[in-house]
C-alpha cells in the first residue's frame, strides 16, 4: 500500500466512510494497482468524503487525474494513477458489485488510525 493510499484510507475513516476495503490489483489489471472502496450514507456524505480525500492528498501534491460522479454522489470515482478511490451509495455499491467483479484481487486490511 502506497503512503498516499494509506492517507486516503485514514481520511475516509476519519470522515465515517462505511465498509472500507482495499483491493490489490497488481497482475490482475493494467490501469491501476489498488482500489479503495467505501460507502457513504448519502450523496452529501459521499461528496464530503471525496472532498476530504482530495484536500488531504493535495497536501502531498497528489491530484486526481480524473474525477467522475461527484455531482450525483451515487458513485464517485477519483483516479490517482496508482490507486482509484470509489465512494458509493449503498445501493450503487450493491448494484455494481466491484468486489464480485474483481474477486481475484488481493484484499488488504484498512490501516488503523
Amino acid at each position: 500500500m502506497t503512503p498516499q493510499l494509506r492517507e486516503a484510507v485514514l481520511t475516509a475513516q476519519a470522515h465515517k466512510a462505511l465498509d472500507l476495503k482495499v483491493l490489490g490489483l497488481r497482475g490482475v489489471c493494467s490501469f491501476t494497482d489498488f482500489f479503495l472502496l467505501c460507502s457513504g450514507t448519502s450523496s452529501r456524505h459521499s461528496q464530503a468524503i471525496s472532498d476530504a480525500i482530495r484536500e488531504q492528498l493535495q497536501k502531498s501534491r497528489a491530484i486526481p487525474g480524473h474525477v467522475e460522479g461527484y455531482a450525483q454522489g451515487e458513485w464517485i470515482l477519483m483516479d490517482y494513477g496508482e490507486f482509484v478511490v470509489h465512494i458509493f451509495s449503498r445501493r450503487a455499491r450493491e448494484f455494481y458489485g466491484l468486489e464480485r467483479l474483481w474477486k481475484t484481487a488481493a484484499y488488504f486490511p484498512a490501516p488503523e488510525e
